[in-house]
């Protein structure tokens, strides 16, 4: 599940304020990320399953590694983990309507916090 129009994908941010702020809101980069890529998740277990909130990210200038990256935001995801082939996110997954809802309520808060210090 894709969430447009999260104002997100507008933003360009330094790799360092981006790390604290995603760590904040309980987004985790983990082993998730190349030198011109990066992968923030958040997993949430709950009755219907495993699912993760995943946000992508590219660089336009600098190295993931080094920390001196300007990091570009692609649209958000919603996934459902199935073991062991991985995260699906196509349009024939069934998404609870309360975990739709929270996760819109994350990306919000991240938005906002982003906005602030965006370049």
């Amino acid at each position: 599940m894709r969430f447009e129009n999260t104002g997100l994908e507008s933003l360009l941010i330094e790799f360092d304020p981006l790390e604290d702020t995603m760590n904040e809101h309980g987004m985790v980069r983990a082993g998730q990320w190349d030198w011109e890529r990066v992968t923030y998740d958040r997993k949430f277990e709950i009755r219907e399953g495993t699912f993760y909130l995943r946000i992508f990210g590219f660089t336009e200038k600098g190295d993931i590694g080094s920390s001196d990256a300007d990091v570009k935001l692609l649209t958000p995801l919603l996934g459902k983990h199935y073991y062991p082939h991985g995260v699906e996110y196509g349009e024939g997954e069934e998404f609870p309507e309360h975990l739709v809802q929270t996760c819109e309520k994350i990306l919000v808060a991240i938005y906002e916090d982003l906005a602030k210090i965006a370049i």
